[in-house]
């Protein structure tokens, strides 16, 4: 699944050498956060955040597939 939102950022993002994920447990659900440069920020979410809904309708969609409850979440890198 990390893999998938890498692919999906890095295939989004200006600048894909700066993009990230990192993988958290929350109790039953498994929280990927994506880093990205700040430049692609708005490229990421999107006017209205409709990227950012289409990302994480398709993370969801192969994780339900898989069993797994996933949420996504877009960050400035640092």
């Amino acid at each position: 699944m990390k893999d998938l939102v890498e692919f999906i950022g890095k295939s989004l993002a200006d600048n894909p050498d700066q993009v990230r994920v990192e993988a958290t447990d929350k109790g039953h659900e498994t929280v990927y956060t994506l880093y990205v440069a700040p430049d692609d920020m708005g490229r990421l979410i999107g006017k209205g955040g409709r990227i950012a809904k289409a990302i994480r309708t398709v993370v969801k969609a192969s994780a339900t597939k898989s069993g797994v409850q996933v949420h996504v979440e877009i960050d400035e890198a640092k």
